[in-house]
């Protein structure tokens, strides 16, 4: 299959208009061995026969979002970073709870982009489980997102093999799954009722505008999908959803230096993070 570098700008720039995603000319590669599968099931000769196709002849987008299935990376599993998260556990979550009990306020939310299988918005329910004094004293809510319909299905199930569970505390592995089968861990139903799972394109500015008053919001490797412009745009848009005093956490290799002043920086156990 050939794939003209007309062609692929073509469709590099449809994607970006549509979910804020940029593939650099260093894609091609990437996007070719994945843009055949579909266009052999939509049985376009050629890719600008299939970008008419996405064009003209997909009002639902549903062979549009099946191509960004294909095109997105999920890459993950439970306690990832786990000294970032650390740094939650012990600073920043008794930092906002501390906050809280003094107004009276007991709800915490928690927010999720590219939430992917569910291993990071499950591990967050483990954490406030273990970290809240007295959880059913709170309203925690923990919204998870993605891009990417078949991963959210993945995430509703909780339904995991080995690898993903690889870094789980045994102590947790034993309190907060349960094997239905050799090398199968559910997640129990007290995490998944914590948990929300939503389709959602981070560049819907419309969808977006609805979410506010969190306490958290965990946007890590994420960014690096999107070009200087896409990530000003949504990081101005996680300022305002987050309550004063809230924070944002990244992926180590990314920063808000060169994105957004807005935040202000702080060190806590030798990782940079970022507060409202």
């Amino acid at each position: 299959m050939d794939l003209p570098i007309e062609d692929f700008i073509a469709l590099r720039n449809l994607i970006y208009e549509r979910t804020g995603m940029f593939f650099g000319e260093n894609k091609i590669y990437y996007i070719k061995k994945r843009l055949h599968k579909r266009m052999q099931v939509c049985c376009a000769d050629t890719v600008h026969e299939y970008i008419r196709f996405l064009k003209f002849f997909d009002p639902k987008q549903r062979e549009f979002q099946e191509l960004v299935n294909l095109l997105t990376v999920n890459e993950t599993y439970f306690f990832r970073e786990f000294s970032q998260l650390k740094v939650f556990a012990e600073h920043c979550l008794p930092e906002i709870v501390e906050q809280k009990q003094r107004t009276g306020d007991t709800t915490l939310k928690l927010f999720s982009a590219g939430c992917s299988t569910g291993e990071e918005p499950y591990t967050l329910a483990i954490i406030l489980s273990e970290m809240l004094d007295d959880p059913t004293q709170w309203e925690v809510m923990i919204k998870a997102v993605d891009i990417d319909e078949n991963v959210l299905k993945t995430a509703r199930r909780g339904v995991y093999d080995p690898r993903s569970v690889k870094d789980v505390p045994p102590a947790y592995l034993e309190k907060y799954f349960t094997t239905p089968s050799p090398g199968v861990f559910a997640v129990k139903p007290e995490l998944q009722e914590m948990v929300v799972f939503e389709h959602l394109n981070l560049m819907d500015r419309r969808a977006l505008r609805y979410e506010n008053n969190y306490d958290f919001i965990f946007c890590r490797n994420v960014l690096i999908y999107f070009d200087d412009a896409a990530r000003k745009q949504l990081v101005e848009r996680f300022y305002t959803m987050l309550n004063k005093g809230g924070f944002i956490f990244l992926g180590h290799a990314e920063s808000l230096s060169r994105i957004s002043t807005a935040f202000k920086i702080r060190k806590m156990d030798g990782h940079i993070v970022y507060q409202a």
